[in-house]
């Protein structure tokens, strides 16, 4: 926890430096106006599809994690899903989403269904910060400074410890047995040692597939609104993803922080900041805004089970 706030105060220091003349937030929402009359229906209904898939694939990589704890059909799991995202909304980098979907199990089977909630989502963070790492490390890889080698070498070490600790179940289930709330629940924990490589490995592709649809679907608008390349887009999205990852946000402060390293770095490869910031916030309104708000009703009238 405290790696994860030093790096969000190292973040805010270095974005109060770089944001704070005319390529700020603030001063990019000027040009709203123009960047709006860029939006075409083709280009949302594109990313509409897409948004189908990402949050299809979450729901399917969710159901199948879960069924050694309670088996369910797919339109239960993507309602669970959808209700995850909801309650995710309002915590730190929307790890509450286990919350939602535990909901939709069986009260005994909702320890050990967070568990596995928790094994996919460090399959995603794991995803994210390994494919950010490699971009990073490519980025940087002409800078031979203390900094840039430094920055390299933090990266690869993140990618590497998130790896071993996906990969390695029943070492994640020893150390939370260390906490002391989950010493009471070593029957629950027991599910993580349940998947096999080969299955870790399918949960690990399908967050990859994920990714890579949360990626097209920003370098689309940033090719379509900002007129970057793909080629550019595709070098510094995953480092996009790989700093929002890392910083701690909730509710509209996530999209301030994308919105703001985007800036920052498509900004010197030619990105109107009102552009870049009109893309980052139609990736963040399709694949969280609209879910969550889905979510919020799905919340509203499900049947919640409060007894086996």
């Amino acid at each position: 926890m405290f790696v994860r706030w030093g790096v969000f105060l190292a973040a805010c220091t270095y974005l109060g430096v770089q944001l704070g003349a005319g390529q700020g937030t603030r001063a990019a929402w000027g040009d709203w106006q123009m960047a709006a009359q860029a939006a075409q229906w083709p280009v949302g209904l594109a990313l509409l599809a897409m948004v189908a898939v990402n949050w299809g694939i979450e729901a399917a990589k969710w159901r199948w994690l879960v069924a050694p704890v309670e088996r369910m059909g797919f339109k239960r799991a993507l309602s669970a899903t959808l209700a995850g995202t909801a309650t995710g909304l309002l915590t730190p980098n929307r790890t509450g989403e286990p919350l939602g979907r535990v909901l939709f199990l069986s009260p005994g089977n909702r320890w050990s269904g967070g568990l596995a909630t928790l094994l996919g989502s460090m399959a995603q963070f794991t995803a994210t910060i390994v494919l950010g790492a490699m971009a990073c490390t490519l980025w940087r890889s002409s800078d031979h400074s203390w900094t840039g080698i430094s920055i390299m070498v933090l990266t690869a070490l993140c990618a590497a410890a998130a790896l071993v600790l996906f990969f390695s179940p029943r070492l994640l289930r020893r150390l939370l047995l260390h906490l002391p709330v989950m010493r009471k629940m070593g029957k629950a924990t027991e599910v993580l040692e349940q998947y096999t490589g080969r299955q870790l490995l399918t949960v690990f592709t399908m967050s990859v597939a994920r990714y890579a649809v949360f990626a097209v679907q920003y370098m689309l608008l940033l090719n379509v609104f900002a007129g970057l390349s793909w080629v550019d887009s595709a070098a510094m999205v995953p480092v996009i993803y790989l700093c929002t990852t890392l910083v701690p946000t909730m509710l509209l402060s996530e999209l301030g922080v994308r919105g703001s390293v985007a800036v920052a770095l498509l900004a010197p490869l030619g990105g109107h900041p009102a552009m870049v910031l009109l893309a980052s916030f139609g990736v963040w309104a399709a694949n969280v805004a609209l879910p969550a708000a889905a979510g919020a009703v799905i919340l509203l009238v499900a049947r919640i089970r409060t007894r086996s």
